[in-house]
């Protein structure tokens, strides 16, 4: 079986306050998945195996396929191996698609599906069904949108590597953020703008990073990726998630295409927005 996990922009993020139960930050966020996507061939195998080159440690997905059985699954032993296409560490939640698209794998036999992906991070029930999504809390309230008019981006990744746990600590020792009644305020505005499957291009007062001063603090050549894209002529320019991917926003593939040579980045990646169609 072969499925794709894929790539999600955060149009917006918006940083509260810590929870004091979770400790985790209240967020208001709008993603938007990717056609960029990773591949994942699931087959049969003797024991539960999870292969990701390039990705050290233990895999989210690991985490994910083991959190099933301990929820009950019954199918045979899997192997997992996953070819990624997503930049690692990059704001771009390639590692929660990757969770999501095996947490998808026992849709229909595990009950709770929401509650585990939850558990497993921030980004993971978003990408359980990929759409466009408000997303609040701590990422676990997920109100599903229209898919927005047809738009494309151009993503420059600058490498990844670029921690989200860091990014979180310095927006801390920046004091960024807003109250909950702003957030509340800005969740209705996105509703509304997002609501009738207008594309972002339509609403560009709304999309803003909160998270931006603390990850260009750690990483300035963000700066640089963004005025970059502003020179290319994307009339939206843009932090996604933690970064360190900057991003611009055009009304179609060509448009973006274009303006991906006129940044003259090698690490300029082209794709569609807005719908977790076939993979790019």
């Amino acid at each position: 079986m072969l499925v794709h996990a894929h790539a999600k922009l955060n149009l917006c993020l918006f940083l509260g306050p810590r929870s004091q139960s979770s400790g985790l930050h209240e967020l208001c966020s709008l993603f938007e998945p990717l056609a960029l996507a990773d591949r994942i061939e699931v087959g049969d195998a003797e024991r539960d195996e999870v292969v990701c080159d390039g990705v050290e440690g233990e895999n989210i997905a690991a985490r994910a396929l083991r959190a099933l059985r301990e929820h009950g699954w019954e199918r045979p032993p899997l192997r997992v191996a996953i070819s990624k296409r997503v930049p690692v560490a990059a704001g771009l939640g390639g590692g929660s698609a990757d969770a999501a698209a095996v947490l998808r794998l026992a849709a229909g036999e595990v009950s709770g599906l929401e509650e585990i992906a939850a558990e497993l991070g921030a980004d993971v029930p978003s990408q359980l069904d990929p759409a466009l999504s408000l997303v609040r809390g701590a990422g676990e309230r997920v109100t599903r949108l229209p898919d927005p008019a047809p738009h494309a981006a151009v993503l420059l990744h600058g490498g990844g590597g670029l921690a989200t746990a860091e990014v979180f600590a310095e927006a801390d020792r920046q004091h960024l953020g807003r109250s909950p009644a702003h957030l509340d305020a800005l969740a209705e505005r996105l509703l509304t703008a997002a609501g009738a499957g207008a594309s972002p291009l339509d609403y560009p007062e709304l999309l803003e990073n909160d998270l931006e001063p603390a990850a260009r603090a750690l990483r300035p050549e963000i700066g640089e990726a963004l005025d970059a894209l502003r020179r290319a002529g994307a009339p939206v320019v843009l932090l996604t998630g933690s970064g360190p991917t900057a991003f611009g926003l055009f009304e179609d593939v060509t448009a973006a295409r274009d303006a991906a040579e006129r940044t003259g980045r090698d690490d300029a990646i082209v794709c569609e927005a807005g719908r977790a169609e076939e993979a790019a």
